[in-house]
């Protein structure tokens, strides 16, 4: 059986590289500012938990910090470059999941990475070892409409495991996963900070990473 440490080689990083930067970030939505004067940076083996009441702009920001949607104010960098003069770098490194789990429903979890490899390139992992790891081998044929709820998210952060992003996006990743799909998803995580990789999330669930370097943003405070 494959496992997970055999699937991927983790390597503990001895520096700490500054990847993603927010500099003095506003948003306004509705005539409404959600949040200003924001500014953290995100580094190599960190992960940042985004918190707050419903409407506070966890959301939003993420969108902000892929490049999907410009702040009011401010300025998101990677490797200390803006993101809108890299976008094309920026976009190979990074990996978004949203709400929705970001796979055609009509093809199958297969289908949806070989896909994804074309648009975004390979990365360490071959597709067979990411179905492996989120537990899809042997549904790799099933059309996604087919799934479940649970087997559709894992499939979605499947795409997560067969690019070379080092940075990844999840807005609320464990939705629809069970106990056990949630502790999967956490192991992935701390092997992806392990390999010097970043992470950037909302959840209203209690994550638990090995990591020790966690930091934890209230856009409610």
């Amino acid at each position: 059986m494959i496992t997970l440490d055999s699937i991927l080689e983790t390597e503990t990083t001895s520096s700490s590289k500054l990847l993603l930067e927010a500099d003095s970030l506003a948003c306004i939505r509705d005539d409404r500012l959600l949040f200003e004067n924001l500014s953290f940076g995100i580094h190599s083996g960190e992960a940042v938990v985004l918190e707050g009441r419903n409407g506070t702009g966890k959301t939003t920001l993420l969108r902000i910090l892929c490049g999907l949607r410009r702040p009011d104010e401010g300025e998101v960098r990677w490797n200390g470059e803006s993101i809108e003069r890299c976008t094309t770098e920026y976009h190979r490194y990074m990996a978004f999941v949203g709400h929705t789990d970001g796979v055609k429903r009509e093809l199958t979890p297969l289908e949806n990475l070989r896909v994804l490899q074309t648009l975004c390139g390979k990365g360490n992992l071959s597709i067979e070892q990411a179905l492996e790891a989120v537990r899809l081998y042997g549904f790799e044929d099933v059309p996604v409409h087919y799934l479940s709820a649970g087997q559709k998210r894992r499939a979605g952060l499947a795409r997560l495991l067969v690019t070379d992003a080092r940075i990844w996006v999840l807005d609320e990743p464990f939705t629809s996963l069970d106990r056990e799909g949630i502790k999967l998803t956490e192991s992935l995580m701390d092997l992806h900070l392990s390999n010097g990789g970043a992470l950037v999330m909302t959840s209203h669930h209690e994550v638990n990473l090995l990591a020790p370097n966690t930091q934890v943003i209230n856009l409610s405070a």
